[in-house]
């Protein structure tokens, strides 16, 4: 799974070293945030909506063809196409400011910006955190580090499959790299994320679960638990762990 070509990651490295330079974002903040989370460049987020990695009936029968349509196609469009507007209304240079450097300045811009730059950043995540259903887990030294910060891998799952289920109204359930490079689990409200500053949970993310209605209410309607349950079985382990690896600190 490749997160970005060649030429794309070198465009980056040119432009980050620039970014300092942007109007409004602050040279503190960001230094601070990318001592502790340096790896951007290949992790770095687009500003706009990609290419869904599979067919929409990939993920059935976890995740059906038109959950999936309508998710990605309108919803997950949406925030892409509100983020780019927020972009131009508040005059953001994309080439230079990376929109993980946008969030973790987001305090200084619109809730529009708030809340579709978040959007935008979760989904894109979401799409590429799952594959055919499997029924897979995490291997090699990823999975030793969950063992090590959680026990056990069925400790971990129960813990972020609470925080799913636990989570009051719309919101995302995650797993997060915090700076001491070890992983917790938590959930964030709505669309933030704990990249943002607002965030009480802070740190990179690896694995989020969208656990709005809309990921899920046409197959499972009121029954979230089900649906976190069953979207076990389709989490991308492969992609997971490097990420994992490319965003854990030496």
């Amino acid at each position: 799974m490749e997160t970005m070509d060649h030429s794309n990651r070198r465009d980056f490295l040119k432009k980050a070293g620039k970014a300092g330079l942007v109007t409004g974002l602050s040279f503190t903040a960001f230094s601070s945030f990318a001592k502790e989370f340096s790896p951007f460049a290949p992790l770095a987020t687009p500003y706009t909506q990609q290419p869904l990695p599979y067919a929409y009936n990939a993920l059935e029968p976890v995740i059906d063809a038109a959950t999936m349509e309508l998710h990605y196609s309108k919803h997950g469009a949406a925030y892409a196409k509100a983020l780019g507007e927020a972009v131009a209304a508040e005059n953001v240079n994309t080439s230079k400011v990376t929109l993980e450097q946008l969030l973790a300045n987001i305090s200084k811009y619109s809730t529009k910006m708030r809340n579709n730059a978040g959007g935008h950043y979760n989904h894109e995540l979401f799409w590429k955190s799952m594959a055919a259903s499997t029924g897979a887990k995490p291997s090699g030294k990823l999975a030793q580090a969950i063992e090590k910060d959680f026990g056990s891998f069925e400790a971990f799952t129960t813990q972020f499959t609470d925080a799913g289920k636990s989570r009051f109204g719309s919101g995302w359930a995650w797993l997060v790299l915090g700076k001491d490079n070890k992983l917790v689990v938590g959930s964030t409200a709505n669309q933030d994320n704990p990249l943002m500053d607002v965030s009480e949970l802070k740190g990179f993310p690896i694995l989020g679960l969208d656990v709005w209605e809309h990921a899920y209410y046409l197959k499972y309607q009121n029954r979230r638990p089900d649906y976190i349950n069953a979207w076990w079985n389709v989490v991308n382990w492969n992609f997971i762990e490097e990420r994992w690896a490319t965003a854990k600190k030496k």
